[in-house]
């Protein structure tokens, strides 16, 4: 007996190192960066589409002495925890996807002319980051630098969310003008960020190992995401009160501000530029956040380029209804719904006021526990749902969105949004009050390594941020038994004690959340040349525009501006200070229509096997045929001229619209702002141009019919997971478009032209 139970403590003991080593993955290597494929874009490629696009602009009227070329600036790849994790195959993931692919999907897949790679800096140790910088520069090294095929940007992305809105600044993409070891700096900086409720979901030791055993086909990845996991948590932080040039070149860099970033960043000296993004996106900004804490630092001077689009939707457009509401105390309350927008604190009184009437108790205290209900979802801006126990997706409707956006956030922000951005100032120096004077790009923040992924509306799991179990085993491992629906709200709080509840509601809203992912968008410039230099030149020069997915070309120009010699226009981006009514024109030409499968150069680049892997064997393939431009919106916003000025009437969306003709490829549109000298104020002009309809995936989130009185009846919600068949790509018709960054505008009499710009 006692060999008996010596030989079983063996056993178990082997079982428990054996688990051990999965857990750490340490049977398996780490996963690396690579080497991108080594087959440049042939010349005469490249060069019939700048041939095209000179010959569309010279028959639109056009200048054609600049090239409008397309990018993406905010990529991941499974170097990003986040992306690593939706890549698991029991995510219905591909496993890993390195810069090297990055780079590979942007040269043959999606046809790019320039990218910039921006994994998370909290994830990325100082291996992973040498291993970026050199593949980066692989990817580079393919083409001639002095006429390159496609231009790949080194960058990482400060990832900030803050737990209250005071403390909140969101995610700004980081890149670097140059690639070279000395022109960069020896470490990416992250976000030290604040204890947010779902910072505390930790994988343990079983979740690291049961993947690998049940799922043993994939155990490799399983062990390889382990192996990633511990890698990153076993990487030291640096000290905080050291120099950042002094700092220990294997540790990880942390800040808590955007003016810090900025501090530390002017400290190394090399050309940076940063871009906030996702601004409005309510997964993780706690309602009643604002732009406008960040005009009393540096970011006006510092950000002069914002992400207006991305996979994760459209942060435009302003609205003047709120989450959440103040007395004049101070204190939260929830407000009452209004036809334009449902509160989702307001929904989770009413979901807990129909199943109390249900069954069978009073209208009056039902109508006691709706008050509860709304006051428990308040409680936690992340977890409020796990206040109302038992819901499904179909239950919350289109609470918490706005129901006329274009394509909007999760949960949207009104006032992160970038029309209010542009419309406040700050006033605490008088004689030169703030403001932002941003120019506007789009982005994918696609997390799969494939920049550019909005050439079709394809592959809806691959080519946007969705991610769900792939099937109900899964789904039922890593969420537990759901919740039984009670008629009461539960108070709900987040802490350490509750982490399975805390992996749930975490996961529960990504669900909802998965409802606004789209395929993302592209950055347009208008370059001198298609080299680093002309990219670059271009965005310092703010003469970019950004698009929800297509190429659609956009010119868009003041054309009496005093700063210019007459008869010659100045280019979106422009700042200029005049007296006389401002007169603009805009051009715009819709993207080409594609073609099914991938060109004869990606085809001849890429083994049968990569082409899939990679380009899931659909890329960018243009026929001669363009979209229609059904019509061009023009949007004033006039920034405020006191502290107390309601932003609700400055912004005019839309202030002026034109119908483009059917019968034409493009449209060319003249208009004056016949107010601007008589009223005497600073105004600020952008375009947007719109394509016909077509379709797109989450076109119409979440996707619901509405009744006459414009309320949402039988949601048919788009799940991540194995709800909604893989095939399926939801899609429903939308008009995709172009922004074009903002004129500038500021009012001053003749006398006063060469007073600055900002005061």
């Amino acid at each position: 007996m006692k060999k008996v139970l010596i030989g079983l403590g063996v056993v178990v003991a082997g079982i428990a190192v054996y688990g051990q080593l999965i857990a750490k993955g340490s049977l398996v290597e780490s996963q690396h960066a690579g080497s991108p494929t080594e087959n440049p874009i042939p010349v005469k490629v490249v060069a019939k589409r700048a041939a095209d696009q000179q010959k569309a602009a010279i028959a639109q009227g056009a200048a054609a002495d600049k090239q409008i070329l397309f990018g993406d600036f905010h990529v991941h790849t499974t170097f990003s925890k986040d992306a690593f994790s939706w890549g698991l195959p029991l995510m219905q993931g591909e496993g890993v996807h390195p810069v090297a692919d990055a780079c590979d999907f942007a040269r043959y897949c999606s046809s790019l002319d320039f990218w910039s790679i921006n994994d998370h800096a909290q994830n990325l140790t100082q291996r992973m980051w040498s291993e970026t910088k050199d593949s980066i520069r692989e990817c580079n090294a393919v083409a001639d630098p002095a006429n390159p095929d496609v231009v790949a940007f080194l960058g990482y992305e400060w990832t900030q969310i803050g737990e209250r809105p005071e403390t909140h600044y969101g995610h700004k993409n980081v890149f670097f003008k140059n690639i070279e070891e000395d022109k960069v700096p020896s470490r990416p900086i992250a976000a030290d960020n604040p204890r947010v409720g779902f910072k505390l979901i930790k994988t343990n030791f079983v979740s690291r190992v049961v993947p690998s055993l049940l799922d043993s086909e994939y155990s490799e990845v399983y062990q390889t995401y382990n192996r990633h996991i511990t890698e990153m948590e076993s990487f030291p932080e640096c000290p905080q009160d050291v120099d950042t040039k002094d700092l220990p070149t294997n540790c990880r860099e942390s800040v808590k501000t955007p003016d810090e970033l900025f501090a530390r960043l002017d400290a190394w000296g090399y050309e940076n530029m940063v871009i906030p993004h996702g601004n409005s996106w309510g997964f993780y900004t706690p309602p009643g956040s604002s732009w406008d804490k960040q005009l009393k630092g540096r970011g006006p001077e510092k950000e002069q380029i914002v992400e207006i689009y991305s996979g994760h939707g459209n942060s435009e457009e302003y609205r003047p209804w709120r989450a959440v509401a103040y007395n004049d105390d101070g204190t939260a309350y929830c407000p009452s719904p209004t036809k334009e927008y449902l509160p989702n604190c307001w929904r989770a009184g009413q979901i807990i006021q129909e199943r109390c009437l249900a069954a069978g108790e009073s209208a009056k205290a039902c109508g006691e526990r709706a008050i509860t209900a709304r006051d428990n979802y308040m409680a936690d801006w992340f977890f409020g749902r796990e206040s109302v126990p038992g819901t499904t997706l179909e239950d919350w409707l289109d609470a918490g969105q706005c129901k006329d956006c274009f394509q909007e956030t999760f949960a949207h922000r009104p006032m992160t949004s970038t029309q209010y951005a542009l419309a406040i100032r700050n006033f605490d120096d008088p004689e030169n009050p703030k403001r932002f004077r941003f120019g506007f790009i789009s982005s994918s923040d696609n997390h799969r390594a494939r920049p550019g992924t909005g050439y079709k509306e394809v592959e809806r799991i691959a080519n946007t941020e969705m991610g769900g179990a792939r099937d109900e085993k899964w789904y039922n491992l890593a969420m537990g038994k759901p919740k039984e629906p009670v008629p009461y709200s539960i108070p709900f709080v987040a802490d350490d004690k509750n982490a399975r509840e805390l992996l749930q509601g975490a996961g529960l809203r990504m669900e909802r959340a998965a409802n606004f992912l789209v395929t993302g968008g592209l950055i347009a410039v208008h370059a001198e040349t298609r080299n680093r230099d002309g990219i670059w030149n271009a965005l310092n020069r703010k003469e970019v525009y950004g698009t929800s997915g297509p190429r659609i070309l956009m010119w868009f120009d003041l054309l009496n501006s005093p700063d210019a010699p007459e008869g010659t226009a100045v280019p979106m981006g422009a700042e200029t200070v005049m007296s006389d009514n401002p007169r603009f024109r805009v051009r715009a030409i819709g993207s080409f229509k594609q073609k099914p499968g991938c060109p004869e150069f990606s085809v001849n680049a890429l083994t049968p096997e990569r082409l899939q892997n990679v380009c899931r064997g659909e890329c960018y393939n243009p026929s001669s045929e363009r979209k229609l431009i059904s019509r061009i919106e023009i949007i004033r916003v006039r920034p405020q001229i006191s502290p107390d000025e309601s932003v609700d009437g400055l912004i005019e969306d839309v202030w002026k619209s034109f119908d483009c003709p059917t019968e034409q490829n493009g449209c060319s549109v003249g208009f004056e702002d016949p107010t601007f000298a008589e009223g005497g104020r600073d105004a600020v002009y952008y375009a947007r141009a719109i394509e016909e309809p077509t379709p797109h995936i989450n076109g119409e989130a979440p996707l619901c019919e509405y009744d006459e009185n414009g309320q949402c009846k039988n949601p048919k919600p788009c799940y991540a997971g194995y709800q909604t068949a893989f095939e399926d790509n939801c899609l429903a018709e939308d008009e995709a478009r172009a922004w074009s960054s903002p004129i500038f505008v500021d009012f001053k009499k003749a006398i006063q032209k060469n007073v600055a710009l900002n005061n």
